[in-house]
């Protein structure tokens, strides 16, 4: 997959997919047991496209880099490959990719009673209270993130 480097910040580097052509990966078509490891049955080798599975509006589809650890417990780690729709809309307790105050962050939502909160998943970090102050926008929603290899 070859991706172009758009914009590159202090939280999020941000790309574009690739989608002239398919990205074809080998597949296996049985389940793989995540309990007791069954008998291997009939192995077949089927390919399976990347791009058809990930990404679901090409044109509002970006990737992003994450750089920091604001969000490692919902499963988001500094590495991390975030694919993000820009397509989908904005719920309570989705992990979105917002544009804040200047700067790019990746946090969940949260709408509370006295307004918008961005939650990062770290107790080491604080939310963020969205005020008329601040310049915001929910530039997109976090489809899938891509873990690097530990």
């Amino acid at each position: 997959m070859i991706l172009s480097k758009i914009h590159a910040g202090p939280v999020l580097d941000f790309f574009t997919p690739d989608l002239t052509t398919p990205l074809e990966m080998p597949f296996a078509g049985a389940a793989i047991a995540a309990g007791f490891p069954s008998p291997a049955e009939e192995y077949v080798e089927i390919t399976i496209d990347l791009n058809k599975e990930l990404i679901k509006h090409p044109a509002a589809t970006f990737y992003a880099r994450v750089k920091g650890d604001s969000m490692v417990d919902a499963g988001i780690q500094d590495g991390d490959l975030l694919v993000i729709d820009k397509a989908l809309e904005p719920k309570e307790g989705t992990v979105a990719v917002c544009y804040l105050d200047g700067e790019f962050t990746v946090k969940r939502l949260a709408v509370q009673e006295e307004g918008v909160y961005l939650m990062p998943a770290n107790a080491e970090f604080k939310p963020i209270r969205i005020t008329e102050e601040n310049e915001f926008l929910v530039w997109g929603i976090v489809a899938y993130v891509i873990h690097k290899p530990r």
